[in-house]
């Protein structure tokens, strides 16, 4: 059998703590099975000192029991139990062009239109230098965030 790289002995505290937080169920669901992972994996005097497949088999997560292991030992219990804040996409509509996009919906149509369209709302944004591109369905949602829309004539930006 491998030995294992990545030792993890809590001391009583975390122990406790982790106790708690595994029967008080008030946890994200990935921090309880995390929680349990170390449990099981603690080498110290009162820990269970399962093996990793051991581990996987009871709590039916396969890489996560290495990882949240290799994590403890790495950073301590709040890196072992807590996922790293993650960037994501930034938004497309600052909320100036935001503000800027329910002042345009709000005006009068162009010449010859009858309401506003979402492409022609994508199109006076890019006109207008508010956005470089921007796609129907981000204005859609922009509206929808903003309490507009352009169906529904009693809370849109239609008029009556």
């Amino acid at each position: 059998m491998r030995r294992k790289i990545y030792r993890v002995v809590l001391p009583p505290k975390e122990r406790e703590e982790l106790g708690k937080m595994t029967r008080k169920g008030k946890a994200r669901a990935r921090e309880i099975l995390r929680a349990h992972i170390l449990l099981k994996a603690d080498e110290g005097p009162q820990g269970e000192r399962k093996e990793d497949p051991q581990i996987a088999r009871e709590l039916k997560a396969l890489r996560t029991v290495a990882a949240t292991r290799e994590r403890y030992v790495a950073g301590g219990l709040p890196r072992a139990l807590h996922d790293a804040p993650r960037s994501g996409q930034p938004p497309r509509l600052s909320p100036h062009g935001q503000a800027k996009l329910e002042a345009i919906a709000r005006s009068a149509p162009p010449g010859g239109r009858v309401r506003w369209t979402l492409g022609l709302l994508r199109d006076q944004l890019v006109a207008l230098k508010v956005v470089e591109h921007i796609g129907k369905e981000t204005v859609r949602a922009a509206l929808k965030k903003g309490g507009l829309s352009l169906g529904n004539r009693s809370r849109g930006a239609s008029r009556r």
